[in-house]
């Protein structure tokens, strides 16, 4: 089918470029940091209302934060410190990219657009820490649609036909209910006893 051929060739072109930035000997959390400069870019890009812009420097920092993992794993450089690192990074990433779509809204006066971006952001972070929050309790917790992947390709979308209106909502009410499922599904793994043998109850 076109759609595995274009998947696998997407994959090809990863791994060639991974080798070659591999082959530089770079530190895969330069990788990591580049990809958030590139994300504070594109966040000034929004807030300047150019959006096309913000969704190719939005382009190019996810295609950074997919080859650090790999750039690591190639280089026999994975750390758990550059877990967290990567993981920081990226919540900062998101942060910057709706705080400039709040500096757009009310830049042209749209009050609500502004409440509706920060949801959003709200949402966007909530998904990422009810999973991180969860995996100390239990063994795993990827319910949920709207992961980061998703977001990112609804905002260059968003970016790319000028309906970053649409994709917010998307984006507020499906990580809403995302966010909604995750505090479910632990919960109920919780409550089935299924819970890791470090996991400390806090208040």
């Amino acid at each position: 089918m076109l759609t595995q051929k274009i998947g696998q060739g997407g994959r090809w072109l990863l791994n060639k470029i991974v080798d070659a930035i591999g082959a530089t000997g770079i530190n895969p959390n330069v990788l990591t940091f580049l990809g958030l400069v590139g994300n504070i870019v594109a966040a000034v890009f929004f807030a300047r209302s150019e959006f096309k812009l913000a969704a190719l420097f939005i382009f190019l920092a996810g295609f950074l934060d997919m080859a650090d993992g790999q750039v690591a794993r190639r280089m026999g450089r994975v750390t758990a410190f550059g877990a967290f690192y990567d993981s920081v990074f990226d919540r900062y990433s998101d942060m910057a990219l709706y705080i400039g779509l709040v500096v757009h809204y009310t830049r042209i006066g749209r009050g609500f657009y502004v409440i509706l971006a920060a949801v959003a952001m709200a949402g966007s972070v909530m998904v990422s820490y009810t999973r991180a929050r969860a995996e100390s309790l239990i063994p795993s917790c990827k319910v949920g649609f709207m992961e980061r992947p998703e977001r990112l390709v609804l905002l260059i979308l968003g970016g790319l036909f000028d309906r970053l209106a649409p994709v917010l909502w998307v984006i507020a009410v499906l990580s809403t209910l995302t966010v909604v499922h995750r505090i479910y599904y632990t919960w109920r793994e919780t409550r089935a006893g299924r819970v890791l043998p470090t996991a400390r109850p806090s208040v």
